[in-house]
C-alpha cells in the first residue's frame, strides 16, 4: 500500500520540478540557449509577460514548501491527527496545481482564492499537529 504522506511529498518535488522546468523553457525561449547554458553574468532580465509570471509562480509556490515538508514530515515522527494533515496537506497539493495555470493566464481573482485556500490546508496541517 502507498503511504499517502509518502505520494505527498513525492508530488511536492515533481511540482518543484515543473516550476523550474517551466520557468527555465520560458526564460531560455526568451534570452536563448547561450544564456541558459552560461554564468547569466549579465544584466538579462526576463521581458515576457509569461517568463515573468512563471518566476513568481515558482518563487511563491517555493514559499510555502518549506512549511509542507516540515508538516509532512513531523506528522510521520510525532502522534498527530493524520487524517487532518492528510486532507489539509491534499488541499494543499490541489489547491498549488490550480494556481499555476491561473498565475500563468493573469486569472487575478480566482488566483488570490486558490492561494488562500493552499494556507488552509497548511493551517489545516498545523492544527493537526495538536489534535
Amino acid at each position: 500500500m502507498i503511504n499517502a504522506s509518502a505520494l505527498l511529498l513525492t508530488f511536492s518535488i515533481l511540482w518543484l520540478l515543473v516550476h523550474i522546468l517551466l520557468q527555465a523553457l520560458l526564460a531560455t525561449k526568451e534570452l536563448g540557449v547561450d544564456w541558459n547554458i552560461g554564468a547569466r553574468d549579465g544584466n538579462d532580465q526576463i521581458k515576457t509577460i509569461a517568463a515573468q509570471r512563471a518566476s513568481r509562480a515558482s518563487r511563491n509556490y517555493q514559499e510555502t514548501l518549506p512549511a509542507f515538508f516540515a508538516l509532512i514530515l513531523a506528522s510521520l515522527v510525532y502522534p498527530v491527527n493524520h487524517e487532518y494533515c492528510l486532507l489539509g496537506g491534499s488541499i494543499w497539493a490541489i489547491a498549488r496545481i490550480l494556481y499555476l495555470p491561473l498565475y500563468l493566464y493573469g486569472v487575478r481573482f480566482w488566483r488570490t482564492i486558490i492561494w488562500g485556500i493552499s494556507i488552509i490546508g497548511l493551517l489545516i496541517m498545523v492544527v493537526a499537529m495538536w489534535c
